[in-house]
């Protein structure tokens, strides 16, 4: 038998919103609103893509000196398990 789960919306917990003022390009406004397109969400959602992104790079950033100690480590020890691998 398939379990198939469903996305429920009642079951998120509520996000607190918050006003404020955006300046958008006035012919996307225009298109956006011909097409029906959810202002605020569009926004929210570019916006959660850009927190997103920074927040990748500002962790690579405060990681890299570790990325770059194993990656050091490798180069002089090999791979701890290598001489487990079958390819």
């Amino acid at each position: 038998m398939r379990m198939v789960y469903a996305y429920m919306p009642d079951s998120v917990p509520p996000v607190a919103r918050r006003a404020t003022n955006v300046t958008l390009r006035e012919d996307l406004v225009a298109l956006a609103k011909e097409l029906d397109v959810n202002i605020s969400q569009a926004c929210e959602a570019g916006l959660a893509a850009q927190v997103k992104a920074a927040r990748e790079k500002k962790w690579l950033e405060e990681n890299r000196e570790a990325f770059e100690y194993c990656n050091k480590y490798v180069e002089e020890n090999g791979l701890t398990l290598e001489r487990f691998r079958s390819f």
